[in-house]
Formats: C-alpha cells, structure tokens, sequence
C-alpha cells in the first residue's frame, strides 16, 4: 500500500501542477476571442483560425483540467443522500464508483479515441472552414485528458483504501475544511452563544 500512495502522492502532484498551469489557457482563450472581436469590428476582417483556436484552448483547458478537478473534489456530486452518511460509508461508494463505473468508463472512452486522433495525425486532417487549422492536436485532448483522468481517479481510489484501512486522514475533507461534525458543533455552540446573550436581555 506504501508503493500505491507513493504512486497517488505523484498523481496528485502532477494534477495539481497541471491545474495552475492550464488556467492560463482560459486567459488566452479569452485574449484570442476579444482581440478577434476588435479586429472584426475595427478593420471588418476574422479569421475562422481565431476562432478554432478558441476552441481547441478551451477543450485543452476542459479536458486536460479534469484530474485536476477530481483531485480538488469540484465535480459534480449527489450529495443529498452521501452527506448524510458517514465518512467511511462515502469512502466505500467512492471505491465502488471509481472500479466499477469509473474505469470503465475511461478505457472505453480511451479505446475509441485513440483510433480516432491516430487516424486525423496520420491523415494531416484539416478543418473544412476556411483557413481553419489542423485537427489532430484538439483530437488528442481527449485520449490524453482522460489518460490523466483515469490515473487521477486510480489515485483517489488508492486514497479512499487507504482511509478504510486508517493508514491516511479522509482524503475527501479539504485542508482547513471543517468536517461535517466539526461545522455541526460550531453551530450548537453559536446557536448557545445567541441563546445566551439573548437571556441576559
């Protein structure tokens, strides 16, 4: 188990340098778009170029930043049962999510498409707009975004039986995050204080 958090311990760097490094793509994303709307409006002239390469920085962005996501716990969740279970019944539908639905998930995306990027690559396919750019390299978001994904998920998985075996705090509480019990206690003693306060008055 060492070896695998050793392993989940780099995933979680490499997804955590890959975020602060991919927010960027956002920013320039939003330069290319802005700077193509003053140069259509100023001299009535576009490229279809600047448009595509809006796209293609923001699949990168999408794609490339979901290990990133899952790592920091900011996908989309159904709480509405989960929080109100306990930290190692959560830590227990996580390990059946990640192996069972998860996984699966990812290789069979991963499967189709790889084909799908070597094809365009091999082919040198190019968008069918005008003066549009090349498609393999937006192609490759997709096998790439969930090679890094998947290896985010397995070290969440390796997180999660790490928890269930007391080796590791629960990964899914943030650092400098309350925990469920620790907010609840903090609100019976607010909610004493104001009771309190309001007796002396």
């Amino acid at each position: 188990m060492q070896q695998l958090l050793k392993f989940s311990r780099l995933m979680d760097s490499l997804s955590s340098k890959l975020g602060s490094v991919l927010i960027w793509l956002i920013l320039a994303s939003t330069l290319i778009s802005a700077t193509n709307a003053v140069v259509r409006k100023t001299f009535d002239t576009s490229s279809n170029a600047f448009l595509e390469i809006q796209w293609y920085l923001f699949a990168a962005s999408f794609l490339l930043a979901a290990g990133y996501t899952l790592l920091n716990n900011e996908h989309v969740r159904i709480d509405v049962i989960s929080s109100r279970l306990s930290n190692r019944a959560r830590a227990w539908i996580d390990v059946f999510g990640f192996t069972v639905l998860f996984t699966p998930v990812c290789l069979v995306v991963l499967y189709f498409s790889l084909p799908f990027f070597w094809q365009a690559f091999q082919s040198g396919e190019v968008s069918s707009n005008a003066g549009g750019l090349i498609r393999w390299p937006v192609y490759l978001m997709m096998p790439l975004g969930f090679t890094l994904l998947l290896l985010q998920g397995w070290s969440e998985l390796i997180k999660r039986l790490a928890f269930l075996q007391g080796l590791i705090d629960d990964p899914m509480v943030k650092k400098g995050e309350k925990t469920a019990e620790e907010a609840l206690a903090e609100a019976i003693r607010q909610r004493e204080a104001e009771a309190a306060a309001a007796a002396k008055n």
